[in-house]
């Protein structure tokens, strides 16, 4: 499955229709980001069950600071519409490869027991 591009209107209706959304935030002119591309690309084609998305930072700004995106790349990764990893910085393929298993293998009755449990702390 090939990288999809996502906007500020489309980026929450892939993330809440798909189990797991990777969302790679980069620009054009990124050094890093174009040697992460190939990278995100091959995982694209090796895990066809994952959405691999793409998001433009200079096309999207609006959307780029409302997540909070200040370096770039960026890569988050979303389960059952709950971020689950978020970080800055060009990853090796075996380390994209580490973040994809370890999304796969989340137990989100966990992860959401957790969430709570912070929020009922927080009031």
């Amino acid at each position: 499955m090939a990288t999809t591009e996502l906007t500020a209107q489309s980026i929450q209706k892939t993330i809440d229709e798909n189990e797991i959304v990777l969302v790679d935030f980069w620009a054009d002119w990124c050094g890093p980001c174009k040697r992460f591309g190939p990278i995100f690309e091959q995982s694209s084609e090796s895990h066809p069950d994952i959405v691999h998305a793409k998001v433009d930072t200079e096309a999207e700004q609006e959307l780029a600071a409302q997540l909070q995106i200040t370096s770039i790349p960026t890569l988050m990764a979303f389960r059952e519409g709950v971020l689950v990893f978020n970080q800055a910085g060009a990853l090796p393929g075996p380390a994209l490869q580490q973040v994809v298993d370890a999304v796969k293998g989340l137990d989100m009755d966990d992860v959401r027991a957790q969430i709570a449990a912070a929020e009922a702390a927080q009031n």
